[in-house]
């Protein structure tokens, strides 16, 4: 039986998003793919078909409790197992502390780690039902450190590694595989091509992280026996100083 995938926060189809839905359809998954902008996922769903896999798009707001029952229940009414669930769901922009307003600090928080409580809310009675199944999370350089002007991120990267580590503790033991995946450096996407170009050239060959080694990260971490799981994963370019 095919077996379903659910990527929230794909983004575009040249970002990890897109590289995720495209590495795990590629393995026969069907891969539901959610945000916010429908015309994005749309997009990165069309690239999944375009290269013979099979994708559909949702639009959902990972703030939005509303929007992610909605959405758990499409993936439901598939009747398909639910394989892996992916919340790769953020936002990220500098802004100086005494700048910060208390909105922008609780927007940072709802979207990076209040909305992984949320789809972990849903996701893990499914995983925990079958006993078995993967609930994987995107973490960031953030997760490990704040730096100037990343409050707000690293605020919520932080809190989402530590929610990703306490259930990780509570449902490894009922067969379900919880992860944080570090991902510690420039991404060469479509986001950053577009808004820092330069810096990229700056970096040099290999000097970002390609969106389709990440993914092949996640799919390893995915597959990984349950005898030898790996809770925490990071990848960063070789050369980033770190």
């Amino acid at each position: 039986m095919t077996k379903t995938v659910l990527i929230l926060g794909a983004g575009t189809p040249d970002g990890v998003g897109g590289a995720l839905a495209k590495r795990f359809a590629a393995e026969g998954r069907h891969v539901v793919v959610s945000g916010r902008t429908e015309e994005k996922v749309r997009a990165t769903a069309e690239a999944v078909a375009s290269d013979g896999g099979r994708a559909e798009a949702f639009k959902a707001d990972v703030t939005s409790q509303d929007e992610l029952e909605a959405l758990f229940e499409h993936v439901s009414n598939l009747n398909q197992p639910l394989d892996c669930v992916i919340f790769n769901a953020g936002n990220n922009h500098p802004i100086p502390f005494s700048k910060l307003s208390p909105e922008e600090f609780e927007q940072y928080w709802r979207v990076g780690c209040m909305g992984g409580f949320l789809v972990a809310k849903l996701a893990l009675p499914i995983l925990a039902e079958q006993g078995e199944g993967s609930l994987l999370f995107t973490g960031a350089s953030a997760s490990l450190r704040g730096r100037p002007m990343f409050s707000h991120f690293a605020s919520s990267k932080a809190g989402l590694r530590n929610l990703a580590q306490a259930l990780a503790r509570e449902f490894g033991p009922q067969g379900v595989h919880v992860a944080h995946v570090v991902v510690d450096g420039v991404i060469n996407g479509e986001q950053v091509r577009g808004r820092f170009a330069e810096y990229l050239d700056q970096l040099g060959e290999d000097g970002a992280l390609d969106p389709e080694a990440i993914a092949d990260a996640f799919w390893w971490l995915h597959n990984q026996p349950r005898s030898a799981w790996t809770h925490e994963l990071d990848v960063r370019p070789f050369k980033e100083n770190w």
